[in-house]
C-alpha cells in the first residue's frame, strides 16, 4: 500500500469538513425547507436532530474513515465483513445520486455570479428572471458543465493542494459575507416581522409528520450526516486528530451558517412584502426564494451593486467547497477498487456530467430528486449506526472513537445513543411518514410513482438501487477491498 495522503493540520480538516457541511444546504435549502415547514417551529427538531442525529453520525463516519483508511463500500466491508458491503454501496449510492443535481445548484450559483457582475439581475423582478432562467434548457446545462470541471480540476490536485487549500480561502470569505447580508436583513424596516417567523414559533406545526421529516433530512443534507463523505475525508486524518472535537465544531459551525443564511433571507422577505405575500411565498417553498430575495436585499444596501457578486461568489465557494467533497467521496470508492486517481476523477466527472443533464433541463426531475435521495440519507444514516452496533458499540468507542491524542473523549452515553436512539429515531419518524401517506386523500393514491414527491417514487427508486446492490454485492466487496497500488 502506497503512502496516503494526511490533511496537513487539525485547522485544515475542519475547514475541509466545514466545506464539506456547509454548503448550498446552509444557503438555498435550509432558508425554504425553514420557511415551507413553520419557520421557528421547524427549528425545535432541526436542534433535537444535530444532537441525536446527525452528531453521533458524523463521529462515527470519522471513526469508520480514520480505522478503515477505506471508501464507505470498502469500509463496510473492512468493518462488519464483505456481506455488508452493499450497505455501504446504498449511502454511495445516496450520495452520488444527490452530485448529479447538486452541479446544476452550483451552476445556478455560478451563473447569478456572473450576471450580478454585469448588472443583469432587474431589480423589480428577481423572481421572473429566476422563472425564465431555471425553465431555459442550455444555460443550466452549460453550467452545470463548468462546475463540474471546477471540481475535478481541485479534486484532481490531490488533498494538501486541492480540498485544503481550496477551503482554506472559500469558507472564512462565506462567513464574512453571510453576516454582512445579515446584518444589512435585520435592520430592514419591516425586518421584525421576518425574525418572529423565524424564531418565535407557533407549536401547531409540530403536529405535522412533514416538519419532523423534513427537520431530519435538513439536519443531515447540510451537515452531511450519513452522506460518507466525512468518512471519506477521515481516512485522510492524521491517527492522532480528534474525532470528537472535529465532528462537534463541524456540525455545530454547519448549523451556524444555516441559521445566518435563513437571517439574511426570511426578513428580507417580510420587509418587502406584506404578511400575506411573505407567508405564501415562505410556503410556496420555491427553489429559487435564495436567488429571488438575495438581490432584492443588495438592492437596498449602500454600494449593493459591489456586495451582490460576492455574495453569489460566496454561495458558488460553498457549494463548489461541498461539491469537491462529493467528487472526492466518488473517487475514493474507485482508488479502492484499484483505480488511479487521475483516471478516477476523469470518469467520475464524465458521468456526473451526463447524469445531471435531466435536473438541469427539468425542474420536476430536480424536484424529485432531491425529494427521493434527501429522504434516503435517513436510510444511509441508519446503515452507518448499524455498522457501529455489528461492530460492537463499545468496542467502537474504545478502538476507533476515545483514542490517544483526542482533546475530548465520550462516555458510554453514545452507545446507547448509536444503537437505541438512532434506529428508534428513524422507526418512528419514517413510519409516520408512511402512516401519513398511506392514510391521506389525494389526487394520486400513495403507491404512485409518477408522483415526484410521493413515497411510490422514493420506495421505487430505493428498491431498484437495493436489489442491484444486494445482487451485484460479492463483486464490489471484492473491488471495494483490492489492494492500493499506485493510485495517489
Amino acid at each position: 500500500m502506497t503512502n496516503r495522503e494526511t490533511f496537513s493540520s487539525r485547522w485544515g480538516l475542519i475547514l475541509a469538513g466545514l466545506g464539506l457541511a456547509v454548503g448550498t444546504g446552509n444557503l438555498w435549502r435550509f432558508p425554504r425547507i425553514a420557511a415551507e415547514n413553520g419557520g421557528a417551529a421547524f427549528l425545535i427538531p432541526w436542534i433535537i436532530f444535530l444532537f441525536l442525529w446527525s452528531l453521533p453520525l458524523m463521529i462515527a463516519e470519522f471513526g469508520i474513515g480514520r480505522g478503515t483508511r477505506r471508501g464507505v463500500v470498502g469500509s463496510f466491508a473492512k468493518l462488519i465483513g464483505s456481506r455488508y458491503a452493499w450497505m455501504g454501496g446504498f449511502i454511495a449510492v445516496t450520495t452520488i445520486m444527490v452530485l448529479f443535481y447538486y452541479t446544476v445548484v452550483t451552476g445556478w450559483a455560478l451563473k447569478y455570479f456572473f450576471v450580478a457582475i454585469s448588472g443583469g439581475i432587474p431589480a423589480g423582478s428577481p423572481e421572473a428572471y429566476w422563472a425564465t432562467y431555471s425553465h431555459s434548457v442550455w444555460q443550466p446545462v452549460f453550467f452545470h458543465l463548468i462546475s463540474v470541471g471546477i471540481g475535478a480540476f481541485i479534486i484532481q490536485r490531490g488533498v494538501v493542494h486541492g480540498i485544503e487549500r481550496a477551503n482554506r480561502i472559500l469558507i472564512p470569505i462565506l462567513f464574512l459575507l453571510l453576516i454582512v447580508a445579515v446584518i444589512r436583513s435585520v435592520t430592514l424596516p419591516g425586518a421584525d416581522r421576518g425574525l418572529a417567523f423565524l424564531f418565535n414559533p407557533d407549536l401547531s406545526a409540530l403536529k405535522s409528520h412533514k416538519t419532523w421529516l423534513e427537520a431530519l433530512t435538513q439536519s443531515a443534507w447540510s451537515t452531511g450526516a450519513g452522506w460518507g463523505m466525512l468518512l471519506t475525508y477521515a481516512t485522510y486524518m492524521r491517527r492522532n486528530d480528534d474525532v470528537v472535537l472535529n465532528a462537534s465544531t463541524i456540525g455545530l459551525g454547519d448549523n451556524s451558517a444555516s441559521l445566518l443564511a435563513g437571517m439574511a433571507i426570511v426578513p428580507t422577505a417580510f420587509a418587502l412584502l406584506s404578511n400575506e405575500e411573505a407567508q405564501a411565498a415562505m410556503a410556496s417553498g420555491n427553489e429559487g426564494l435564495t436567488f429571488i430575495w438575495i438581490p432584492q436585499l443588495f438592492a437596498l444596501v449602500p454600494f449593493g451593486h459591489v456586495f451582490l457578486p460576492l455574495f453569489f461568489l460566496a454561495l458558488f465557494c460553498a457549494a463548489l467547497s461541498t461539491l469537491i467533497a462529493m467528487i472526492e467521496f466518488a473517487t475514493r470508492i474507485l482508488m479502492d477498487g484499484g483505480v488511479k486517481r487521475r483516471r478516477a476523477v476523469r470518469l467520475v466527472a464524465s458521468v456526473v456530467a451526463v447524469m445531471g443533464i435531466p435536473s438541469a433541463v427539468s425542474m420536476t426531475v430536480f424536484v424529485n430528486q432531491d425529494w427521493v435521495w434527501g429522504l434516503a440519507l435517513m436510510i444511509s444514516g441508519l446503515f452507518i449506526a448499524i455498522a457501529v452496533i455489528r461492530f460492537g458499540q463499545d468496542r467502537f468507542l474504545n478502538e476507533f472513537v476515545n483514542v490517544e491524542g483526542n482533546d475530548l473523549n465520550l462516555g458510554r452515553f453514545y452507545g446507547w445513543l448509536i444503537r437505541y436512539v438512532v434506529p428508534a429515531e428513524f422507526i418512528a419518524i419514517f413510519s409516520w411518514w408512511v402512516y401519513a401517506a398511506v392514510t391521506a386523500e389525494g389526487a394520486k393514491p400513495w403507491w404512485n410513482p409518477t408522483d415526484p414527491v410521493g413515497l411510490g417514487t422514493c420506495l421505487l427508486q430505493w428498491g431498484v438501487a437495493l436489489s442491484l446492490l444486494i445482487y451485484f454485492n460479492k463483486g464490489i466487496a471484492e473491488r471495494s477491498l483490492h489492494e492500493e497500488k499506485g493510485q495517489l
